[in-house]
């Protein structure tokens, strides 16, 4: 049944680096319903998809996706997949227990429910708290707290446009919290391993 309803240059940098924070994507969303609003649709239940314009804002669970356009379907396991376009489009997920969301920002995104992945495509920002990466592709997996940023040009350049790099923040830890250092009155304990960080060394060729 079908219902209506109306009224980014090639390869520069790539990095590859997982969040220090043990917390993942909240666990519960797929087992939620998807809600969706907009200033128009064009909706299929039998086959779980729909194409939503306007002002258009999609749910599940504690996933929120604002955009201007979003094409989206419902996995067999129930979870959400959506392309998406804005100027820019917003995308938002608490972290598994606890108070606390990832977030992201982008003129084209891409999200796999199934496999936890956002794509960000064109001026992307992806937000952890206070740290921060900004590139115009971005790829996060929430399940295994991995992201990959490399500095493409943006699809259609414009005048302003950022410089084809990968940019981002990671604030120290503070207190308690430093990796290695114990809580007063307490024993160190062994030292935590540090954080990987590994270029993937992989340049496209140059266009011809």
């Amino acid at each position: 049944m079908t219902a209506a309803m109306l009224p980014s240059r090639l390869l520069v940098a790539c990095l590859v680096l997982a969040f220090a924070s043990s917390a993942s994507a909240e666990t519960g969303d797929k087992e939620k319903p998807i809600t969706f609003s907009a200033d128009g649709a064009e909706v299929n239940y039998e086959s779980g998809t729909g194409v939503l314009k306007g002002n258009v804002i999609i749910t599940q669970g504690t996933i929120t996706i604002r955009a201007n356009r979003i094409d989206f379907k419902q996995n067999p396991d129930n979870s959400l997949s959506a392309t998406a376009y804005g100027n820019p489009l917003a995308f938002r997920q608490k972290r598994d227990g606890m108070d606390a969301y990832d977030e992201g920002w982008a003129q084209r995104a891409v999200y796999d429910g199934s496999k936890d992945q956002l794509e960000l495509f064109d001026n992307a920002i992806l937000r952890r708290g206070t740290d921060e990466i900004r590139s115009n592709y971005i790829s996060y997996n929430a399940a295994t707290e991995q992201f990959k940023a490399e500095g493409r040009p943006v699809t259609a350049p414009t005048a302003d446009a950022p410089p084809p790099r990968v940019q981002g923040v990671f604030q120290p830890k503070s207190g308690d919290t430093l990796p290695g250092k114990a809580p007063s009155g307490k024993s160190p304990a062994a030292k935590a391993p540090p954080v990987k960080l590994r270029q993937s060394g992989e340049l496209a060729p140059a266009a011809k």
